[in-house]
């Protein structure tokens, strides 16, 4: 827990934050769609009038899913003639912040990831009661309607979890790890649980700091060492496989590694047949929506899903989808 801050600190870094979030700023528009970025979505932009929509998410430095996430919200972004704001942070009271600085900016519309409910979910109804339409995605989809939100763009993280489990079973694992990288994380702890619910076998979860690769290598090969039945490590992020591919190594398992989500080394993963299967939600898919919704929803009155939970995973890849995949995750898009 972090201890509380003087009223002066917090004015102080709340402005702070207010200035980050501008310079986070990726300009949309006509002019940016006419200079083109071979993403998908491509055509001329719309004349609505300019709107300013932030995203603000539980990302931890070097997460690459964020990085597709804003791809996709960048491109619709252009084609909607809006300005995206773009800030982040892992722990739940900066993130509130960051939540708050969006709201002193009277943004046009906020898109928040709920990880961490508890630490944002006040100030996320506090922009629902400025006028501020939000849309959630990603994370804390239970907890979307609670804070107001138009509706939740992403994939029901139990459900993920249980195709995990489902496709352990195929495969004739008997124990499984399933790396937990953020601790506190809902969407993460749903995740392992739904795993936990279908798998026929055993399953124990390990937390590490995803934001420190060499020590999260460190606990996924000590664990390894100490527990060789262990035929199946699962992580819930694709920078995190690497971490479990070279700890592999190090320890000398027999393991399959399997992951959470999809990027260009995920596939160099697959060709190089250290990755069994991946779970795609579709960050691009998230983030192109959820923009897209807050336009459609100024400028038409329109509710994506009619209000329930819009889902853009799970889908389980293997090699086999590595000839179609490649393409898109080396331009970023999947």
């Amino acid at each position: 827990m972090h201890s509380p801050r003087t009223a002066t600190t917090a004015a102080v870094a709340v402005a702070v934050l207010a200035l980050a979030l501008g310079g986070c700023s990726s300009s949309g528009g006509k002019s940016s769609e006419d200079k083109g970025s071979g993403s998908p979505g491509g055509g001329k932009g719309v004349n609505t009038p300019r709107l300013k929509i932030a995203m603000v998410t539980h990302s931890g430095q070097g997460d690459t899913f964020w990085d597709i996430v804003q791809s996709g919200a960048k491109q619709a972004a252009a084609k909607d003639n809006v300005d995206f704001l773009y800030s982040a942070d892992k722990e739940g009271q900066q993130q509130a912040q960051l939540v708050q600085a969006a709201i002193d900016q009277k943004v046009d519309g906020l898109i928040v990831t709920l990880a961490k409910p508890e630490a944002v979910k006040d100030v996320v109804k506090k922009a629902v009661a400025a006028g501020i339409p939000v849309v959630t995605i990603n994370s804390g989809a239970d907890f979307s309607k609670e804070v107001g939100a138009l509706g939740h763009i992403g994939q029901d993280e139990g459900v993920a979890g249980e195709a995990v489990g489902d496709e352990l079973n195929k495969r004739g694992r008997k124990k499984a790890l399933c790396v937990i990288h953020e601790q506190g994380n809902v969407s993460l702890e749903q995740r392992c649980a739904g795993v936990k619910k279908t798998f026929r076998g055993s399953v124990e979860n390990l937390d590490v700091d995803g934001t420190n690769t060499p020590a999260s290598t460190s606990s996924i090969e000590a664990k390894l060492q100490s527990a060789k039945d262990i035929d199946s490590v699962v992580t819930l992020g694709a920078p995190m496989a690497a971490a479990a591919v070279k700890a592999k190594g190090d320890a000398n398992s027999s393991a399959e590694i399997d992951t959470f989500d999809l990027n260009a080394a995920v596939i160099k993963q697959f060709k190089a047949k250290e990755i069994g299967f991946a779970v795609d939600q579709q960050p691009y898919l998230q983030g192109y929506l959820a923009v897209d919704e807050l336009w459609l929803n100024k400028t038409n009155g329109d509710v994506i899903g009619g209000g329930r939970p819009v889902l853009t995973g799970p889908a389980i890849v293997t090699e086999k989808d590595v000839p179609t995949l490649e393409k898109y995750t080396a331009r970023g898009t999947r």
